[in-house]
């Protein structure tokens, strides 16, 4: 049972904390270095109070084999994980996509796109690929009929402000005028911007682990991006990963992956065709 004091008077051990971010690496895939401990004890402190634990062992120990674990893993991903994102992040991809991805798929008559941001934190990405399409579907009337934008995060607290779509006014300072007429609605008191439902209804959103053997995604996807996740994950799991999302990349969908991030020395049926964007062979 936990303590009652609420006072946490033991930082997390050595050894606690290996077999802690053991735990993590097998069971969301995100390796946590040992440089990282001051970060994790940081960030789950306040689990600890709201539980009213003394130590950091007695909460690895409640995670690990407690009955309601599965329902305290989930906030924990919520404290320990890094969602750092932006409107237009990594503008290039966004310029290919349009530019050269998308007049691809009009050469081929395809009139309906299925695009998947996997690791979409709080919405940004997946908001920008669709004011993408509305931009393109603008100046090319009739030549896509119709597209789809699935969401996903391992994370329920950054799903819930995606579904939302409020963010503070400064995240949309640096676009241009037009873009923020047409996409977002603002609250100047407040100074917070809502997504406009034209943006919005395209975009479906729903909690992913990259571990799970099954993604259980019913569709399958002419675009998939995913950027900037990859990196928290050994060569191994990077591989494995991207096998998984090859089940649902249609062939010649293309993959976008974050600037850091490569599949050299992988054997996959992916070809280089701008940086950090492949597509299926």
């Amino acid at each position: 049972m936990p303590n009652t004091d609420p006072q946490v008077v033991q930082g997390i051990s050595d050894k606690d904390f290996k077999v802690l971010s053991d735990f993590i690496e097998k069971t969301i895939g995100i390796k946590i270095s040992p440089s990282k401990k001051v970060m994790i004890q940081s960030r789950l402190f306040h689990r600890l109070k709201n539980l009213n634990f003394t130590d950091y062992k007695q909460y690895i120990d409640y995670v690990l084999n407690s009955s309601n674990a599965e329902e305290e893993l989930v906030l924990m991903i919520n404290a320990i994980t890094t969602n750092k994102t932006d409107f237009f992040r990594e503008t290039d991809h966004f310029r290919f996509m349009e530019q050269v991805v998308l007049p691809d798929f009009v050469l081929k008559q395809k009139k309906n796109i299925k695009i998947w941001s996997a690791g979409c934190s709080s919405g940004e990405e997946p908001y920008t690929i669709s004011m993408v399409m509305e931009e393109f579907c603008s100046k090319n009337p009739g030549k896509i009929s119709n597209y789809k934008i699935t969401g996903t995060d391992i994370s329920t607290k950054v799903l819930d402000k995606a579904y939302h779509a409020v963010y503070p006014m400064e995240t949309v300072e640096s676009l241009d005028l037009s873009l923020k007429k047409k996409y977002f609605k603002k609250n100047t008191e407040k100074r917070l911007v809502i997504v406009k439902e034209n943006v919005r209804s395209h975009v479906a959103y729903k909690r992913l682990n990259f571990m799970d053997d099954d993604f259980s995604m019913s569709e399958i996807y002419d675009i998939i991006f995913c950027r900037n996740v990859l990196i928290y994950f050994n060569k191994e799991t990077q591989e494995n990963v991207i096998r998984k999302f090859l089940r649902y990349l249609a062939p010649d969908g293309y993959l976008f992956l974050g600037h850091s991030e490569t599949i050299l020395s992988m054997d996959l049926p992916l070809k280089s065709c701008a940086p950090a964007v492949y597509r299926r062979i």
